[in-house]
């Protein structure tokens, strides 16, 4: 699995355990990081057919991530779709509907 949420959110908010840490796009610019799919091969031995988890914190970036995966020849991008904080509530609050965390998946924070 690769959580492609930025620094920030990976060591604040937790993060899945064993997921493989490579942004998407990192604050404070928020521009798509240019080595990321090369990062992403290496994390998997260059194994383009092996299935590759995306996570983010709601399931947009790591779809735009995942689109980027299958763009660049792998076979098996697969986004999760309420990511890390799931939708947002009627109180606009992540983590009371759905995601990771809300279904007690195992997490840590560092």
């Amino acid at each position: 699995m690769i959580d492609v949420r930025t620094k920030v959110e990976h060591g604040f908010v937790g993060h899945p355990l064993a997921a493989v840490h490579i942004p998407w796009k990192e604050f404070p610019d928020w521009q798509v990081n240019t080595q990321f799919v090369e990062q992403v091969k290496v994390a998997v031995n260059n194994d383009v057919t092996r299935p590759v988890l995306l996570l983010c914190r709601s399931g947009q970036r790591s779809l735009d991530a995942a689109q980027a995966l299958n763009e660049a020849g792998f076979a098996h991008s697969i986004n999760i779709l309420d990511g890390f904080e799931g939708a947002l509530d009627d109180n606009k609050h992540r983590g009371n509907l759905s995601g990771w965390r809300y279904c007690q998946l195992p997490w840590e924070q560092s």
